[in-house]
């Protein structure tokens, strides 16, 4: 299985850059995954509505993933794992035979409706509201942690 975690992003470079790359090499010891940034494209475009920047963030969403990904949204209002749950979570997966898992961290007003309603599977990293790039980091970390539960590795302390 693949796994993707998708950003929408405004620009290229993140303070978190090096840890969030640490972390992503680390997991791809463990499977096939790779993160894709899709630029939001509204620096300096400040007339366009939440609501107009919501749709263009979905289109660029869509265009992304195919019908056979399995997607999940990061969403403040989605299901809370703890660690050992989202390591559960993610073995069902792996075990399923779904092809590729994707992850979407949407843009800085969330996801437009029409992505909420079409994609059922939600999850939330925090009632907290974080910077999409400690998001970003903390969704990597957690796939890892989760790898590292999975294998029975000494990285993740119960």
């Amino acid at each position: 299985m693949k796994c993707e975690v998708i950003c929408i992003v405004k620009k290229e470079k993140s303070i978190f850059d090096n840890i969030i790359e640490k972390y992503s090499s680390r997991v791809k010891m463990q499977m096939d995954f790779s993160i894709k940034k899709i630029k939001s494209g509204f620096k300096g475009k400040k007339s366009l509505s939440i609501n107009e920047q919501k749709k263009i963030e979905a289109k660029l969403i869509e265009n992304s993933i195919s019908d056979s990904d399995y997607i999940v949204l990061l969403d403040e209002n989605g299901f809370n794992y703890d660690s050992e749950e989202f390591s559960e979570f993610l073995n069902k997966r792996l075990i399923s035979g779904i092809k590729k898992l994707v992850f979407i961290i949407g843009g800085p007003y969330g996801f437009e409706e029409k992505i909420l309603k079409k994609y059922k599977n939600h999850i939330a990293l925090s009632k907290m509201t974080f910077p999409h790039q400690m998001i970003r980091l903390f969704l990597i970390e957690q796939i890892y942690r989760s790898c590292s539960i999975l294998n029975n590795t000494k990285y993740h302390h119960k």
